[in-house]
């Protein structure tokens, strides 16, 4: 009998299993939706990856007269994409590919058994498909036994494994952490030995990758993989030179382990998340002891050019670094905060320099909060509670979130009778600064003061005369 658990997706696949099999092909769900299914956590509207003996041609054959929409941007891999109503099914001829020493892509060589396919699977827990229509499950490297042990294998050896998608060595920390998976010593040898391997592979992917990892619920384990095994000097080299303590004397937590704890702490959003990995990046190269102790002075400016410039060879988007960086530059702010210390126009200009980041800034100083020290942890929480109490009432009265002069820039010149230039940046310039101190100051007060500092500014110079 076929498990309830498995009767929508068979639903949805199953006009599809049928002119396959009618064709004289096999046809077989894989990948991460068997596991998935295997857990019972298949998200709903997950793509559906199947593999066939059919090859490309056959496929699109198949499915150009069914599908709504098919493309082939894949086929030169073996893969035919299709799209049915709202859900989306990749096809792909089983293969048994392998990278070569120098390249980046994959040679690709078509199998005619469903088992050598799965041989080329990343790991054991991948490696299962489920035979279509009737569901039988073919598991030839024991994915299920390893599921329910929690352990992280390769199908075939891992050295083979890792020489064939060097990348597989960094998904084993995405599945270290998002599945609670624990690596095989020979897993973990041959991720140390091989990570060089990984130079082949190109940045967009390592991106890719990284990304998945960091947005898990928890990334700590996947993270302390890459740290332990060294693999992260190969993509972000700075992770493990934050492995230093905070305090020689005291020996208090090193900076990766306060890392790692506040990436845990934070939203799985992966802006947030890599602005917590990268937020004390600059501590290594800023770290000085003297009479007081250890110090990082001014490490929020030198982390957040350096998180920059690790983000853009990683091919990250120009919105992703420079929210990122924004990050990183601001997450000490808050420390000068004190009620009686701050004025409404320095949480004006708190509000104004984080800008959309708001809530991500406040949730990041938030979590940056590691001390095992419970009477300051309830304080510095009590002082943010205070903070956003304080951006919450200005937010009613002032519209926090769009702080800008009180005119535009058109209204200054036509007050002013001259045209774009300096003077008009200059004067609003004057009125932001206004506006930050003092609040609102509505269009006719806006105005008075324009005309003010255009007058003041082009007031003739004394000569000089002394009597």
């Amino acid at each position: 009998m076929i498990p309830e658990r498995l009767q929508p997706v068979l639903t949805v696949v199953r006009p599809l299993a049928d002119r396959f099999v009618a064709a004289g092909h096999d046809v077989y769900l894989v990948g991460g939706i068997v596991r998935d299914l295997v857990l019972d956590r298949v998200s709903p509207g997950a793509d559906l990856d199947l593999t066939t003996d059919a090859r490309p041609e056959q496929t699109m054959a198949l499915l150009a007269d069914w599908a709504d929409a098919v493309w082939t941007q894949g086929q030169a891999f073996g893969t035919i994409g299709a799209r049915v109503g709202d859900t989306v099914f990749e096809v792909t001829t089983h293969r048994a590919e392998a990278y070569r020493e120098d390249s980046r892509k994959p040679h690709v060589v078509y199998a005619d058994d469903v088992t050598d396919d799965l041989a080329r699977r990343d790991f054991t827990v991948n490696a299962m498909a489920l035979r279509l229509p009737d569901a039988e499950l073919v598991d030839p490297h024991g994915g299920v036994t390893d599921l329910a042990a929690g352990r992280l294998r390769t199908p075939l050896a891992p050295e083979v494994s890792f020489s064939d998608d060097p990348l597989r060595m960094l998904r084993a920390a995405r599945f270290i952490a998002g599945y609670g998976l624990t690596p095989d010593p020979e897993l973990v040898a041959a991720v140390e030995s091989l990570r060089g391997r990984l130079e082949i592979v190109s940045a967009e992917r390592i991106r890719d990758e990284l990304s998945k990892l960091l947005v898990v619920d928890d990334p700590s384990a996947g993270l302390w993989f890459l740290a332990d095994t060294a693999l992260s000097d190969e993509f972000l080299p700075e992770l493990r030179a934050m492995r230093l303590e905070q305090d020689p004397i005291h020996r208090h937590k090193d900076v990766l382990a306060h890392t790692i704890a506040v990436v845990a702490k934070t939203s799985p959003r992966l802006v947030l998340r890599l602005a917590a990995l990268l937020h004390d990046v600059g501590k290594p190269k800023t770290r000085s002891i003297g009479p007081k102790g250890v110090s990082f002075h001014h490490h929020e400016v030198v982390g957040a050019r350096m998180a920059a410039d690790r983000l853009r060879a990683l091919r990250y988007s120009k919105d992703t670094i420079d929210d990122v960086r924004r990050l990183v530059f601001l997450h000490l702010r808050f420390h000068g905060y004190r009620d009686d210390v701050w004025s409404d126009a320095a949480v004006r200009r708190y509000a104004r320099d984080a800008g959309p980041l708001l809530d991500d800034l406040n949730e990041l100083t938030r979590c940056d909060c590691t001390t095992r020290n419970e009477r300051r942890a309830r304080m510095l929480a009590a002082r943010m509670d205070d903070l956003e109490s304080r951006i919450a009432e200005l937010r009613e009265r002032e519209e926090l979130g769009a702080i800008r002069p009180d005119i535009d820039g058109n209204r200054v010149m036509e007050l002013l009778g001259v045209g774009p230039g300096r003077d008009v940046g200059e004067a609003l310039s004057m009125l932001l600064e206004a506006r930050l101190d003092e609040g609102p100051l509505g269009e006719d007060e806006a105005e008075r003061r324009v005309l003010a500092w255009w007058q003041a500014r082009r007031a003739p110079v004394g000569d000089g005369d002394d009597g």
